[in-house]
């Protein structure tokens, strides 16, 4: 089964028939007392709201969230959103679904992508660093998931392929910024750019909807990647150990603060830049996200809630 059309061709008025994945659902009351349901449908282009009026204690309990549904119904503007309201919904087998319809995946070549990365790690001199990078690169099975992996479930890079990407530019900010300060250990640093977020390869499912593994969710992609990190770095004869410290502390620390999933906050140079490294690349790639799926016409975009501010777009930089 293939979808007709996607969330970001739908307009007001259009009668719909198609696929979607459910990525959302709650219950709420009106209030005479009765329930209806709200619902998020989502395909590889976005998302839209949904409301089901009728059955909706029953539909509530029929379907699950990330289910692959058959939803009919029409598309009407509420507070200025779209909004799609559900006449009926029914799951539908995943085995007869196009994967491809329902997760984005990044823009650039993967393969060109990752021989840039390979370079990266060609430039690195220290000898343990670099046969610590080889290593994860030498395992086959390690590689196939972290060129389609995402990097994120919404905020930034939230796209097969997106965790390679980020990982890339990451390494090449670390590059230019490096250059920019004396006394840096740039081989640390690149190093840490490129694994700080491996543990994503594990941290998130993907097949059809971007949502976090149980072992995500129970551990983090920081603990994750402490794990595989030393599991590699058992196999690389002489790495010293302060190196080892200092590249998990370099992991643990990326997110900043422990407000925001860091353990510890970063106690070194290359920390602080690794962590103001990751923040600039995921904000730029996240707001030029919002930005391009804005569809307003308007000089400033929608909203955003997380960033809690509008964005300028401008006349000249429009789609």
């Amino acid at each position: 089964m293939t979808k007709k059309k996607f969330i970001t061709d739908i307009k007001p008025g259009d009668n719909i028939e198609d696929l979607f994945i459910l990525s959302e659902k709650s219950l709420s009351q009106k209030k005479d007392g009765s329930y209806f349901l709200n619902v998020s449908l989502s395909d590889k282009t976005g998302t839209i709201k949904g409301v089901i009026w009728d059955n909706s204690e029953q539909i509530m309990s029929t379907v699950s969230t990330y289910d692959i549904v058959m939803v009919q119904g029409n598309v009407t503007e509420y507070r200025g959103i779209f909004q799609l309201v559900i006449k009926k919904i029914s799951i539908c087998p995943k085995d007869s679904i196009n994967s491809s319809d329902f997760v984005p995946a990044t823009r650039r070549n993967i393969d060109n992508m990752y021989s840039r990365l390979l370079k990266v790690t060609e430039s690195i001199k220290t000898e343990y660093f670099k046969k610590l990078l080889e290593a994860f690169w030498n395992d086959e099975a390690f590689l196939k998931k972290f060129k389609t992996a995402p990097a994120a479930k919404r905020m930034h890079h939230a796209y097969l392929g997106g965790l390679l990407e980020h990982s890339l530019s990451t390494a090449l900010l670390a590059e230019k910024i490096a250059g920019h300060y004396s006394g840096i250990d740039l081989d640390l640093l690149l190093t840490a750019a490129i694994l700080h977020d491996i543990g994503k390869i594990r941290e998130f499912e993907y097949q059809f909807t971007i949502g976090y593994s149980d072992e995500g969710r129970l551990l983090s992609h920081i603990i994750i990647g402490i794990q595989m990190i030393d599991e590699k770095i058992r196999q690389v004869e002489n790495f010293s150990d302060e190196h080892a410290i200092l590249l998990r502390h370099m992991i643990i620390s990326h997110h900043g603060t422990r407000e925001y999933g860091s353990p510890e906050p970063p106690k070194t140079i290359e920390a602080v830049l690794l962590n103001y490294i990751d923040e600039i690349d995921s904000k730029v790639n996240g707001i030029r996200e919002f930005i391009a799926q804005d569809n307003s016409n308007e000089n400033w975009t929608s909203y955003h809630k997380v960033l809690e501010r509008y964005f300028y777009i401008g006349k000249t930089n429009k789609k």
